[in-house]
Parts: C-alpha cells; structure tokens; sequence
C-alpha cells in the first residue's frame, strides 16, 4: 500500500515507518521538520507538514491510508496548554483526506478516554489530572470522527514506554485491562499498521497494552516519567 504516517520523527511514527518500509509498503512520512535526522531508508519518502497550518492536499495525494502517529509532549508546561493536535489538526488531516479520496485514517488516541481507573492510585492522583486537557482533546477527536464519513479507527494504548515490538500485546474494545498500563512504541505501532492496511476495527476504538516487568508499572516508574 502507499501509506502517509503523520508525526513520522516521533517514536511511535519512527516505529510505523521502520515496520512499514519492511513490509515492502511505499512510505510518505510526515513530520513537521526533518533537519538533522538520518537518511530516510529505502522505500520511504520524506516531506515536512504542519498539520495547524498550510495544504496538507499535497501530503495526501496518492495514499491508500493514513497513520497518524501525532502525540503532544508530556512536559507538565505543555498538558497545561497543549497544541490543539487532535481537535483541529484531526479536523484538518480529515478534510484534507476527503478533499483527496481518502477514507481510511489511523490515529492515536488513550485509553483514559473510556476510563482513569487505570495504574496505581499515585498515577491515578498526579498523571492522569494533569492529562485533563489532552484526554478531553481526545474525546472530542473521537466525537468527531465518529460523526464523519471516514473509515477511521482511534486506537487507544496505555502509558507508553519505549520498547521494539513484542507481538504478544493485548487488544480488546475501548480500554485496557485492569491489570495493565504500559504499552510499547513498537507495539502501538504494529497495531496501527495492521490496522491501516487490514482494515480490521474499522470505526472502533481498540485498547493495547502489555503486561510488562512490575517495575514499569510502578508509582515510582509512572510518575517519574510524568515528571521528566
């Protein structure tokens, strides 16, 4: 397939793009600057777009599918008062899409859309509020995108960590399971890809995550990141 993946210097984006190239797809990948990165591998083409502004038509001709792999930073300035990345930036890749043909549209949203009752209670009690206006972005994407014509999916994964694929996470409707929190970059971006290019949980809004070492999954662990 000719895929666009969006956000494609993030971890998530580098990890759909690496997989994707592998499996033989043609490649654009998207961010809004490539200054100083390595050379782009074989397969994949590199353009700069900024999803708040200027034509994203150009990003999206010729495409099959696109990955959106956009995420916000998780210093505590920026949830304050996060970029609206996935209200208007989803509302622009989308009219963009239909504009060119495109109907299919993979995106990232998190499984404390459906629910905060996830992690231990001090990530529960300083994480999660501090997410308040990125997972509220984030309801209002998916609001948004089940009222549109797209053929879109908002995949909904854990706290992400670094991490290759595993091929062993769970996935499952809507939110993840009790007994986890963590979810790989590799991972979120195999499901995503084989969302993408299968079609598989089409207008859904699948979880997944990984049972990971118990000290991933720790206040300790979880917060600090949240504070890093």
């Amino acid at each position: 397939m000719h895929l666009l993946i969006l956000g494609a210097r993030g971890a998530t984006g580098r990890a759909a793009t690496a997989l994707a190239a592998a499996e033989g797809h043609s490649v654009r990948a998207a961010d809004i600057s490539w200054e100083g990165a390595e050379p782009a591998q074989p397969g994949v083409e590199r353009i700069e777009a900024d999803i708040l502004s200027g034509d994203l038509a150009p990003a999206m001709r010729g495409v099959e599918a696109v990955i959106s792999a956009l995420g916000v930073p998780g210093d505590p300035k920026t949830l304050l008062d996060p970029p609206p990345l996935y209200t208007d930036g989803t509302r622009r890749v989308a009219e963009a899409m239909q504009a060119e043909g495109v109907s299919r549209l993979v995106t990232i949203s998190a499984s404390w859309v459906a629910t905060t009752q996830r992690g231990p209670l001090l990530f529960r009690t300083t994480a999660i509020p501090a997410l308040h206006q990125v997972i509220e972005q984030m309801k209002e994407m998916e609001a948004y995108l089940r009222a549109s014509p797209l053929d879109w999916t908002a995949v909904r994964p854990g706290w992400l960590m670094p991490g290759e694929v595993t091929g062993d996470y769970w996935t499952g409707p809507d939110m993840i399971p009790e007994d986890m929190i963590r979810t790989r970059h590799g991972d979120l971006a195999h499901f995503m890809l084989h969302c993408a290019t299968t079609g598989a949980w089409s207008r859904a809004t699948p979880a997944v995550a990984r049972k990971e070492p118990e000290e991933m999954g720790s206040n300790v662990e979880l917060v600090k990141e949240m504070l890093a």
